[in-house]
């Protein structure tokens, strides 16, 4: 069983499995070339919103097992080594791998003979069959892992999995085993398969869950057609095993760093390989299209009409987050109708406990950014909450009636008390629940 790992990339990927893998007794080295980010790890200081693993880095350092350089060659004793780089989505959707190639090139280098080499990476398929040549050696075994880590749950995903996926060729088995060693006080089921199945998977599942969002939201519009709740409709249908309650929440479109590149990304090696993956791509557009609806119900909400002028009104935004529990705001569709709204000149004040007013990365000018939320309601015609952070709902309504011009809610997550908003003054518009349907 190996005890001395390397992780490279201290992102969420990284970081976690890092911290993740000293609570299971190893002895871990992170690299990262970003200087500023170790020495803040040094210090134990994490900047991620990720709850639990402030404190499993902390633990980790104070146990001696877990270290952070920007030096590779501190790589040169590890048993296992998993790579856990950024592969943005490049033109047309298909994986940048200028950041994970260019590692592994060093990386080559450095490395001892035997250790296994794992791409925790998304990775396109036939990715894990190019690595040797990349590395320049021959002897180092490359097994296929891919991550299923949910941002605001990640922790717990890691030290407590559905499965473990584990891609190696078939003279591979000994590495393939001591890589599924690392996860065994997991108990979780080890699935051994090639590594383009492994590949293959990790796309398919994040592809599916964005199929599984964009039809909930489809199934919004309908439900306000004709006057049925989407709430009631998909708690129905999520008691049914084979459908589940996971993404079926209503909102404002799906985001963050993984489903849309994943999604354009399988839509990438579909079409190379001569695949129509015609329901993937409209996931896609329907994706694209809520975050126009959002827009619209707002514009309705606030003039009356869906051709009403935004120009120089206010508008309070809860929520910038693409979900509660993190503050990544990549591919957010919080941000995307924010940017929206703004482009068509709304005065944008925005709160979210995720993300600091200091800390703007990702989101266009004009939008002020408020670390009070209350303050998102001074003079504003009309209230949106675009993440379903929890605390929404504990507000004082009635202050934020106090500050606003015009008393209504366009809940986007559907996530707030009805009764205590109309309590307080405020009318209540919801995605998919029968009421506010733009026009048009």
């Amino acid at each position: 069983m190996a005890s001395r790992v390397g992780v490279v990339g201290a992102g969420y990927v990284g970081l976690t499995s890092a911290a993740c893998l000293a609570r299971l007794g190893r002895h871990v080295t992170c690299v990262d070339n970003d200087r500023h980010k170790i020495d803040r790890l040094h210090d134990g200081e994490v900047t991620l919103v990720e709850p639990g693993l402030s404190e499993l880095v902390a633990e980790g350092i104070a146990g001696r097992r877990l270290r952070f350089t920007t030096d590779l060659a501190a790589l040169a004793d590890v048993e296992v080594a998993l790579l856990c780089l950024p592969t943005p989505m490049g033109p047309g959707g298909v994986a940048d791998l200028g950041a994970f190639e260019t590692v592994l090139a060093d990386l080559g280098r450095v490395l001892r003979p035997g250790c296994v080499v794992v791409t925790k990476s998304t990775v396109p398929m036939g990715t894990a069959r190019r690595i040797p040549g990349l590395l320049g050696r021959s002897d180092l075994p490359v097994v296929g892992n891919p991550e299923f880590l949910r941002e605001g749950h990640a922790v717990a995903d890691f030290l407590r999995p559905d499965r473990i996926v584990i891609g190696a060729d078939a003279g591979q088995r000994a590495a393939a085993d001591r890589v599924a060693a690392l996860y065994a006080a997991t108990g979780a089921p080890v699935l051994h398969t090639d590594p383009a199945t492994a590949e293959v998977t990790k796309y398919a599942s994040n592809a599916f869950l964005a199929v599984k969002a964009s039809y909930a939201n489809v199934l919004a519009d309908l439900c306000e057609r004709v006057g049925a709740d989407v709430t009631q409709v998909t708690r129905a249908m999520g008691f049914d095993d084979r459908i589940g309650p996971d993404f079926l929440a209503a909102g404002p479109g799906w985001g963050g760093s993984c489903l849309p590149k994943d999604a354009g990304a399988l839509l990438w090696a579909a079409e190379a390989a001569g695949v129509d993956f015609a329901l993937v791509r409209d996931a896609v557009k329907t994706n694209t299209r809520q975050h126009s609806m959002v827009v619209r119900k707002v514009r309705c909400a606030v003039t009356g009409s869906a051709a009403g002028s935004l120009v120089g009104v206010r508008i309070g935004v809860l929520g910038l987050a693409f979900k509660a529990g993190t503050g990544d705001l990549r591919a957010s569709p919080a941000v995307a109708v924010v940017e929206a709204l703004a482009r068509q000149g709304a005065l944008i004040s925005a709160h979210d406990p995720g993300v600091s007013a200091d800390d703007r990365v990702g989101i266009g000018a004009g939008v002020r950014v408020v670390d009070d939320p209350y303050r998102v309601a001074e003079k504003a015609m009309a209230l949106v909450v675009l993440t379903e952070w929890p605390e929404f709902r504990d507000l004082d309504w009635r202050m934020l009636a106090a500050a606003a011009e015009q008393l209504v809610v366009v809940d986007t997550r559907n996530l707030l008390d009805q009764e205590i908003l109309a309590q307080a003054g405020f009318r209540h518009i919801g995605i998919g629940t029968g009421g506010g349907r733009p026009e048009g």
